[in-house]
């Protein structure tokens, strides 16, 4: 892909990899072990909350830090936002304090949702951000916090992720398989990403000095309706009806940002290129029906 790799960081180095058992974090860690040596931490392994984590993750003696933990739960953001804070803000900033400590680089694992969703276009890696709930202002507190800690810093932001035991991919497929008919939102447009995608691109940026923001998300955007009607194709379950709703007919918690797919400018300039999404839902469908065979 073309980036500038440090003198001696081309392969073998230390790198922890936070929320290693999450959906991105299983994905980065798979990929990253065939190269490096990876130190997996998942909750039971560290409390990020503490500030005790600055001194436990720098005695690791990292290379790299790849930070994936997060309170993902986005109603559960709504309906706590303290605890939201805690985890995806300080937390992030007790990761960038250790990775400052151990001389290390990090990359913080961000969101589509740090925009509003008033946009009328894909939102670029330097569009204003203005998160609209307490997850999303959560992320965006974190990542402020490592920029105002570390030089070395990969902000990566990804949206709609799949790929792992539990998604809107997955939902679909499960509910296809009790429900002959299923109502799903049309006016929520994003950027549906594979993490195994967001997995193979991320040593391209930790091998190399290309420090800054990110969307690594794959090509082209859509509805959740679009989404949900792409997973049923690839599935061969087309036979399942669908109904198309907006937005306020399915109330929850969180505000919803209604219009969030993000550009891929900066990767794209630097030779990073992601697939089509349907590319890449298909892929992971192929995945999830090979499981049940």
């Amino acid at each position: 892909m073309n980036l500038h790799a440090d003198e001696g960081n081309g392969v073998d180095m230390r790198i922890v990899v936070t929320g290693a058992h999450g959906q991105l974090g299983r994905a980065v860690v798979a990929r990253l072990q065939t190269r490096h040596d990876v130190i997996p931490l998942g909750h039971a392994d560290i409390e990020l909350t503490d500030s005790a984590s600055v001194a436990q993750l720098a005695a690791l003696r990292p290379a790299a830090i790849v930070h994936a933990a997060a309170m993902t739960n986005v109603d559960g953001c709504a309906q706590d936002p303290d605890q939201a804070y805690r985890v995806n803000a300080l937390g992030t900033r007790w990761v960038a304090m250790a990775a400052k400590r151990s001389h290390a680089r990090l990359v913080v694992i961000s969101t589509n949702e740090v925009f509003d969703g008033q946009a009328t276009h894909p939102y670029g890696e330097y569009d204003v951000a203005n998160p609209i709930n307490p997850y999303a202002r959560s992320k965006y507190a974190g990542e402020q916090a490592a920029r105002g800690v570390l030089d070395r810093l990969y902000i990566v932001r990804v949206a709609w992720l799949f790929g792992g035991p539990r998604n809107f991919v997955r939902t679909i497929l499960r509910l296809a398989t009790t429900q002959s008919h299923l109502r799903v939102v049309h006016d929520e447009i994003g950027s549906p990403t594979y993490a195994d995608d967001v997995a193979d691109a991320l040593p391209h940026l930790l091998e190399s000095d290309a420090y800054g923001t990110y969307h690594f998300v794959n090509e082209g955007a859509c509805s959740r309706y679009e989404l949900a009607r792409a997973v049923l194709d690839a599935a061969g379950l087309a036979h399942v009806a669908m109904t198309p709703i907006v937005l306020a007919e399915y109330p929850r918690p969180s505000r919803v940002p209604p219009y969030t797919p993000l550009a891929n400018y900066v990767g794209r300039a630097m030779g990073m290129h992601f697939r089509p999404w349907q590319d890449a839902v298909t892929a992971f469908v192929d995945v999830c029906r090979k499981e049940q065979a």
